[in-house]
């Protein structure tokens, strides 16, 4: 997760969408987490991220080959985990999960520059 991570600082810092780092670093570890926690792909299969430029923001995207479908809900108040997609939603301007080019799903998040 530290290169993801690190990618997507430099993506931001390059795009001049610095001001969103906090949120999309938050958003981004969440749906690596939960890819690498649920998503059980086959041994020759890697969960990959791809961070897209928007007119308004970034898309963080991470791939996988896992073909279960993740949903957010509301977490026990005392339970350890189950919060990441919570979380996703509260975050992020819009997210879902798609289809992808080959075998999985994508799960996505868009955020953008307020007042852009």
């Amino acid at each position: 997760m530290p290169l993801a991570r690190a990618e997507l600082r430099k993506a931001l810092a390059t795009w001049g969408l610095s001001e969103l780092e906090g949120d999309a670093l938050l958003v981004a570890s969440e749906l690596l987490t939960n890819a690498v926690r649920h998503a059980t792909p086959p041994r020759d299969r890697e969960i990959e991220t791809r961070y897209v430029r928007r007119s308004d923001g970034v898309r963080i995207e991470v791939h996988d080959a896992c073909t279960g479908q993740p949903q957010a809900g509301l977490p026990e108040p005392d339970a350890d985990g189950g919060r990441g997609l919570f979380l996703v939603a509260a975050i992020a301007d819009r997210w879902a999960v798609a289809a992808r080019g080959g075998p999985g799903k994508q799960v996505w998040a868009e955020l953008s520059v307020k007042g852009r």
